[in-house]
Order: structure tokens, then sequence, then C-alpha cells
């Protein structure tokens, strides 16, 4: 019995609530392999003052751990927003078979240039899952963000 995307992503979403409270950009990833889940992870660049501690990395770090091996052949990678080019990057070294994305990454897919390294190294990709909760949970830090530095 296949699970469905919207389950997967909630879980995701579930992730990203947790880097909302810990104020790191609210981003949460799951890997599912065979409707499992090996790993999940959110945002933590600012705690682990790593720039390379993207939901999506995290959660590649602890899934290739899991499995002892860096490929992830046949896994699906759920994460709320869409990929940027450095975890493109790493999705496609771990031949994730899939990308199911929330939210649209409208900050750094002006031309849709992520769109283009997806299909050009064919990586499956379907976005808009659960794509109004993903925005809105991102929305409400980037307002509350302003909000805050506005009243220092």
């Amino acid at each position: 019995m296949s699970i469905s995307d919207e389950h997967w992503m909630q879980i995701a979403l579930n992730e990203a609530s947790k880097a909302f409270d810990a104020g790191e950009i609210p981003v949460g990833a799951i890997v599912v392999k065979d409707n499992k889940i090996l790993s999940k992870a959110h945002n933590q660049s600012l705690k682990l003052n790593d720039p390379t501690a993207h939901a999506e990395i995290l959660a590649l770090r602890m899934a290739s751990k899991k499995t002892n091996n860096y490929r992830l052949d046949k896994a699906i990678l759920y994460v709320t927003l869409e990929p940027c080019i450095m975890c493109l990057g790493a999705l496609y070294n771990a031949r994730i078979y899939k990308i199911i994305y929330g939210a649209k990454n409208t900050r750094l897919n002006k031309n849709d240039s992520n769109k283009h390294i997806i299909i050009s190294h064919h990586i499956n990709a379907k976005g808009g899952i659960l794509e109004n909760e993903c925005s809105e949970i991102l929305k409400k830090f980037f307002r509350d963000k302003r909000e805050f530095e506005a009243n220092k």
C-alpha cells in the first residue's frame, strides 16, 4: 500500500515547525524508501554554525548513515521548500530517485534554474504538495523576523 505524498509532507512540515521554534528558517525534510522513513531533519545552520546544515543535507547524511551507503537509490526526498542549488547537487550525488516539495523557492528560482538542473540530471520532481501550509510557515517566520527587527 502506498502512502500519500500529503502524509509524508505533513511529517516534513512537523520538522519545519521544529526549525521555526528554534529560530531557524523553517524548512523540514524526510527521506523515504519503501514506505519507511530513513531520516527526518530540519534546518540547523544557526545552531551548528554551518551554512550547509540545510534540512535536505542533514536528512541525506542521516539516511546515508542508516543505510551505510551514500547512494540512496529509489529513495524519495520530501521537503517543504524547493531545494536550493547546493542541496540539488547533494541530492543528485546521493542518487535520490524523486524530490517532492511543498513551496516554490521563488528567491532562488527566478529563471527556473533549479528545475533545469533537476531535469538535466534525471531526478523526478513534483511540487505543490501542501503548498499553502509550507508557504505559510515561511511567511510567518519572515513576517515575525521583520517585526522583531523593526521593534529593536
